[in-house]
């Protein structure tokens, strides 16, 4: 059992090393590619800056290409990841206008960042060389937000507490209603126009209010 249980041991080990070193080169490369651009930047960059040699970055993406749409794979689902996991069910006697609202202000909070927009930004500079970007950006950022939000309104109509006959619509809805504005301005006007707090409660329950209007029972 000491001998299964050593192997087993050093098996964990060397996948968990294995999985630092794939961390460390897409970190590297969203560094690199971030303040660089596509072209600005070479594999031999980003194994000195990750740390691992040049061969051991091809062990694990097979071109720069490949690295590049795994970088925005990552980048974006690591912001749904903090916008959607660990989210508490609405229950009973809550707040629906709070709740949603405070789910707004997470969503608005996470996307209005400096390293997230320059990811949008850097996606829609390489779209048309790279059409996939764009299909990695959109499944991880608003295709996941919409189906979230789709399932959210699905049980709540479910529970009676809204008035939605297409979920997927509402969702749609409320995704834009709270994102248009201000992403568009931070995208076209530089980190200067990313809202306060202050802003972002404002906009969120803004935008809430008049979904609410159209949805509420």
């Amino acid at each position: 059992m000491k001998a299964v249980r050593k192997k087993t041991n050093k098996a964990g080990g060397r996948t968990q090393r294995s999985a630092d070193k794939r961390e460390a080169i897409l970190e590297a490369a969203a560094t690199l590619f971030l303040r660089g651009g596509y072209l600005g930047v070479s594999m031999d960059d980003i194994a000195e800056t990750s740390g691992v040699s040049k061969q051991t970055v091809y062990v694990y993406f097979s071109n720069k290409e490949a690295l590049f749409v795994a970088m925005v794979s990552a980048l974006s689902n690591a912001a749904s990841d903090r916008v959607h996991n660990d989210v508490a069910e609405f229950r009973e006697g809550d707040d629906l206008e709070g709740y949603l609202t405070a789910y707004a202000v997470r969503q608005l909070q996470i996307v209005l960042t400096p390293r997230i927009l320059k990811l949008r930004r850097l996606v829609i500079g390489e779209v048309g060389r790279f059409p996939e970007l764009g299909a990695a950006l959109y499944a991880g950022g608003p295709g996941r937000t919409i189906t979230t939000l789709a399932a959210m309104f699905e049980r709540l109509a479910k529970r009676n507490v809204l008035s939605v006959r297409n979920p997927s619509l509402a969702a749609t809805q409320f995704n834009w209603l709270i994102m248009s504005a201000p992403l568009n301005r931070a995208m076209l006007l530089g980190d200067g126009a990313i809202p306060t707090p202050k802003e972002i409660q404002r906009h969120a329950s803004e935008g809430v209010h008049m979904f609410m209007a159209a949805y509420s029972k």
